[in-house]
């Protein structure tokens, strides 16, 4: 929020405490005096506390990427599954970071679960050069799917 809006947001609260205040009987003239009570910093207290606190709106809006850049592998080993006499298939989704390393690795599909633990823990090894939004790295999802011969 700018400055400007700020203060504004900042007057009409405290003018809205103000009327309420005096509207119960606590803000008047006091031995010969005008202008406000001693409940002047509570009211005040409360318009900013109210300002610091206020839940802003989040933006739902997505920018393009101008120039971008898929992910780069540089360490991606294959996993030793075991030769049995069916084909196997296992398919892993994963999240390439900014860091270039793997998160969230998830195993889709999978016929043996010996063969689950094996890929997931080849995976969590792997590194790549991150993909690349604008220039800038940014995460990138992959799917990957294993077979035995």
């Amino acid at each position: 929020m700018s400055r400007p809006r700020t203060a504004l947001v900042l007057v009409l609260a405290t003018l809205a405490a103000l009327a309420e205040a005096r509207a119960a009987g606590r803000v008047g003239v006091r031995a010969g005096r005008t202008g406000l009570s001693a409940d002047e910093p509570a009211i005040r207290a409360s318009a900013i506390h109210d300002s610091i606190f206020a839940v802003l709106p989040r933006s739902a809006m997505h920018l393009p990427c101008e120039g971008n850049a898929e992910p780069q592998a540089l360490t991606t080993p294959d996993p030793l599954l075991a030769a049995s006499s069916s084909r196997s298939r296992v398919a892993v989704s994963f999240v390439i970071g900014i860091d270039g390393r793997i998160h969230s690795p998830l195993i889709l599909e999978s016929e043996d679960p010996a063969e689950e633990s094996i890929v997931l823990e080849t995976v969590r090894y792997w590194r790549y050069r991150p993909a690349l939004c604008n220039g800038v790295p940014a995460e990138a999802e992959a799917k990957v799917e294993f077979s035995s011969r």
